[in-house]
């Protein structure tokens, strides 16, 4: 029967698992017992193929991340304007979150405890920035308003998202992934551009 287990157990499998249940409960509140007993493996499997539960942490944390930063990478987030770029970004940020959902909200919910969460949270700070830069440009070339201040609309863009990981549901009958970046983009920028 062991045998059974190992052959269909896959690292990535083990990964979903372990996000499964930092969700559930926490980081800090998971053992590796947790996670074998959810994976229904033994420890001594988890241990052949990552060296603990911080691993899988930084996995985790990583494939959100990634998501994130290659929407950065893409020719609609180099090329431009900057509103048209920081359109692109919001619209594609709300479909990692979508898409990368049990992920993201790992992600969201570090708290800088370890080593992978200060690390995560530093790529975080990263990105937020970089983002925050684009909204500053676009006030700069006269496509935002001035009068809400870039630092306070980047924080309410961003709380717009990430507020998703706490509602939204793939299999629940719904918006799906494109509509609700739709409705954010809308909502955002009808807001925040300048009225011709």
């Amino acid at each position: 029967m062991t045998t059974a287990k190992r052959d269909t157990y896959t690292p990535e499998s083990l990964l979903a698992v372990a996000v499964q249940v930092f969700n559930e409960r926490g980081y800090d509140g998971t053992s590796m017992e947790h996670l074998s007993k959810a994976a229904g493996i033994s420890k001594s499997s988890i241990y052949h193929h990552v060296a603990g539960k911080e691993e899988l942490l930084r996995r985790a944390v990583s494939r959100a991340l990634d998501g994130l930063f290659a929407i950065l990478d893409e020719e609609q987030a180099r090329e431009g304007r900057a509103v048209d770029r920081l359109e692109h970004v919001t619209r594609r940020m709300v479909g990692v979150l979508t898409s990368e959902l049990p992920y993201v909200t790992l992600l969201l919910r570090v708290r800088g405890n370890t080593e992978t969460e200060r690390w995560a949270m530093d790529r975080r700070r990263d990105f937020d920035h970089r983002v925050a830069d684009l909204l500053k440009a676009a006030i700069a070339e006269g496509d935002l308003r001035e009068d809400v201040e870039a630092r306070l609309a980047t924080r309410l863009l961003f709380g717009m998202i990430n507020s998703l990981v706490e509602w939204f549901r793939p299999d629940a009958r719904g918006a799906d992934g494109a509509e609700i970046a739709d409705a954010v983009v809308q909502l955002a920028f009808r807001g925040l551009r300048i009225e011709d």
